[in-house]
């Protein structure tokens, strides 16, 4: 809304003071002489008074004159561009499998887990794992995965196998209901051997689950080129399985140089008096 002074005289229309006037305009007068002065029959009327008053003229813009001026920046500017939708990143699901002829193995990585903070931060809440996968062959290059058996690798396995030499072996027991009521009624045991020949290492998985009444023992040879890729894997999906990758993706140097500067006395000082 724009107000212009207007200023009368005797026989004389009134004078405009601001040098520019907006198209639809309505005119208001605080004396009823001046504003019937404007209408078809003004002729007939007493002159008044020589006087000066002031007169409140209301100029607003249109609907059709804004949308005139937006098609005339619009295609000029970018700032009236529509910002496109931030995609999320697709998921990806990938593995690697081993096939031989009395089982089968397939390693697939699973993502850490992660709660978010009242302050907009993330909190890691659970390390991510691989997901191995027997599968007992039902026939020539044929298996049966609906008899799968699965052992979850923690990280620190993952390092265990890692470190493990050529002629070393291991053990891992993992109990999926520790600490409820039913511990105890489901075992699986991952046994890495080596070869008698040292060519590589046996993967034996053996399960024994007294809920559905399955005991079964799976394994498969696996080959030192086989096991090479299994440990280069395992090295580089480690971080990731941490969530340090995240921590790493977040840094700031503007946030670094503030944070470092506000915690370095304090971590200093903790460093030193031990």
């Amino acid at each position: 809304m724009l107000n212009l002074l207007l200023s009368s005289s005797p026989g004389v229309g009134p004078t405009i003071r601001s040098p520019k006037l907006l198209p639809h305009h309505s005119l208001s007068s605080y004396d009823s002489i001046a504003a019937a002065r404007f209408g078809p029959n003004s002729s007939s009327l007493p002159t008044p008074k020589p006087s000066k008053r002031n007169l409140s003229l209301k100029c607003r813009r249109s609907d059709y004159y804004e949308q005139q001026q937006q098609q005339r920046v619009a295609p000029n500017d970018s700032s009236f561009a529509p910002q496109a939708a931030v995609a999320l990143p697709p998921r990806v699901f990938v593995g690697h499998s081993i096939y031989k002829g009395k089982a089968a193995l397939t390693v697939e990585p699973r993502p850490p887990e992660f709660l978010p903070l009242d302050s907009g931060a993330f909190k890691l809440t659970k390390e991510g794992f691989v997901l191995l996968q027997f599968a007992p062959a039902a026939g020539v290059r044929q298996y049966d995965w609906s008899r799968k058996q699965v052992f979850s690798l923690s990280v620190t396995e993952m390092g265990t196998l890692i470190s493990l030499g050529a002629k070393d072996s291991c053990e891992f027991f993992h109990d999926p209901f520790k600490g409820k009521s039913e511990e105890g009624r489901v075992r699986k045991v991952l046994k890495v051997e080596p070869l008698p020949d040292g060519s590589g290492h046996f993967f034996n998985l053996s399960v024994q689950n007294k809920l559905i009444n399955v005991d079964e023992s799976i394994y498969i040879p696996i080959t030192k080129a086989e096991y090479t890729v299994l440990i280069s894997a395992f090295n580089f999906i480690v971080p990731y399985l941490l969530g340090w990758h995240t921590f790493a993706n977040s840094i700031k140097p503007e946030d670094t140089g503030r944070v470092n500067n506000a915690n370095s006395r304090s971590v200093a000082e903790l460093e030193w008096n031990r």
